[in-house]
This record gives structure tokens, sequence and C-alpha cells, in this order.
């Protein structure tokens, strides 16, 4: 019988050591849903009185206007001289150059409504000035001139008178006639002497008869009158002789340059159809070589 095999003893129970427990960590607190925009600066009410004060300004209204200004002539000049604008209200072609601007009228013009003479403008383009016939020869003085010559200075047109002057005639006693019938104040225009005809008698009567005139003008009046004269009669009869004297040039629907060429003047009668509002017949345009401070230096003073 084999032996009894004894169980091997039961080894002693450790009792276990319990680990401590580890500290929970804080929880992460939720992102919202949405995150917080960060405010930045509003400018546009700064940019809104900036962009007023920019449209509003005087600077940039002209601006504007000069802009929009140039572009309608350069449309409505398409085929025109490029040196020139045309101005459809006045019926006249005019450089640019030249600001100010005005009119030779007489009785051919019958009666005349002179505030709307004045009121007249197109794009900057307005009448500073009226030449009005005042006498002829050595005793016609022209029916409309008194009227005339109140009228349009109400209006604060600059005013000048003229005498058509007759070589055949006495020149002295056409001085004469002009001064008895106009009146110069200060800022009128000198007075002028239209010479365009011979009227049957020889250049040299013509040229005597004329010295004569203004001669008289010049020590009996307010200072030296002015030559009107067309630019052929001037080259063929006048150039040369009296010089001194500022001289109103007739050449119409040309070019300056030519006028330029052939004479030194200050006033130029570029057209004599020109349409203006409160005259009912054709009138003559004319314009002044220089700025308007350079005309009122040539006023009466």
């Amino acid at each position: 019988m084999s032996p009894v095999q004894k169980k091997p003893a039961a080894k002693p129970k450790v009792p276990s050591v319990k680990q401590p427990a580890q500290a929970k960590k804080p929880a992460k607190p939720r992102a919202s849903a949405k995150k917080k925009t960060q405010q930045k600066p509003n400018y546009w009410p700064v940019i809104a009185v900036v962009a007023a004060l920019i449209l509003f300004s005087p600077f940039y209204y002209k601006l504007v206007t000069r802009s929009f200004t140039s572009a309608w002539h350069w449309l409505n000049d398409i085929g025109e001289n490029a040196n020139y604008r045309h101005y459809k209200s006045f019926n006249i072609h005019v450089s640019e150059k030249y600001t100010v601007h005005g009119i030779d009228v007489s009785y051919a013009q019958g009666k005349i409504n002179w505030k709307k003479v004045k009121e007249m403008d197109e794009n900057g383009l307005h009448i500073s000035f009226a030449f009005i016939k005042a006498t002829e020869g050595e005793k016609f003085v022209d029916t409309y001139f008194q009227r005339n010559w109140r009228e349009a200075a109400k209006t604060g047109l600059i005013c000048g008178a003229y005498h058509f002057f007759r070589p055949e005639k006495n020149g002295r006693n056409q001085a004469k006639l002009l001064l008895k019938t106009v009146k110069l104040e200060s800022n009128d225009l000198p007075l002028v002497i239209d010479v365009e005809k011979l009227d049957g008698v020889s250049p040299e009567k013509m040229r005597s008869s004329l010295d004569q005139c203004l001669s008289y003008l010049k020590y009996h009046g307010p200072g030296k009158p002015i030559i009107y004269s067309g630019l052929s009669f001037y080259t063929d009869y006048l150039k040369g002789y009296f010089d001194e004297y500022p001289l109103w040039i007739a050449h119409y629907d040309q070019p300056d340059e030519r006028v330029n060429k052939a004479a030194n003047w200050q006033f130029w009668q570029h057209s004599d159809k020109a349409t203006v509002n409160g005259i009912h017949h054709a009138v003559d345009f004319d314009t002044f070589r220089g700025d308007s401070l350079e005309f009122s230096k040539f006023l009466i003073h």
C-alpha cells in the first residue's frame, strides 16, 4: 500500500494593500457653442462724415462740374475745330483762351431786353460788355442810343459808345458830335471811331480827316479812343499810321491766327451772326484780348 501523500500546506494569505485613489483632475469648462467675436472699432461714421465733406465741398463740385462740362464739350464738338468751342445757344465758335466777351449794337437790333442779355449764360460763357452806336458823320445820332446806354448800364454791363466815321466829312466836327452825345463815366469803355469805308475819297484824305477826329478826342475826351475796322481795310489803309491807338478788328468765322499775324488787336469782332437772348436780330459778337484784370485796367478811371 502506497504511502498517503500529504497536501502541501496552504500559503498564508497576505492582506491586500489598497492603492490610494488618484485625485481627479478638475473638469475643463465647456466651450460655448459660439465663440464671442472680438469687437473692432467702427470707422463707418468717420468715413461717412469725410465723404460728405468731400461731396459737398466747392472744390469737389467744381472738379466734377468741370469734368462733366469738358466731356460734354468733347462729345458735342466732334468734327469741329479742336481749338474752339461751339456754343450753340449763342451760335458762335470761340477759343476758350478768351474769357471776356461782349456784343455791339445799334438801331438795327431794335428794342433790346438788356436784362435777358446780361442773364444769358452757356457753360460759363456770358456777355460782360456792350459797344453801342451813338453817332454817325457830323449830325446823325442813333435813335436807340440813349435807351441802350441807360438800360444796358442798369444791368451791370460795361458800356462803350462808337461813332461811324464818314471820311468825306470834317473829322473835328465828327469828334465834337460824339463828345456832345456821350457822357462817359468811370468804368466805361473808351470811345470808338468806326472807320471801314473810303466813301469815294482817297486814302490820304481819309487818313487826314481821321487824324483830326482822333486827335481831338485824345485831347478833349477822357483818353485815347479805340479804332474799329475790318481786317482788310485796316491792312490796306490804316496799318502803320495809327498804331498808338488801341485796335478793335473785325474778321468773321476764322481762327485767330490770321488776325494775330495781321494786327495787334485789343478787341476782336469774330462773328456777325450771333444769337443773344433779348435781341430779336443777329448781333455782332466780340472778344477782349486779355483776362478780367487786364480788362478792368483798360476801362476809364
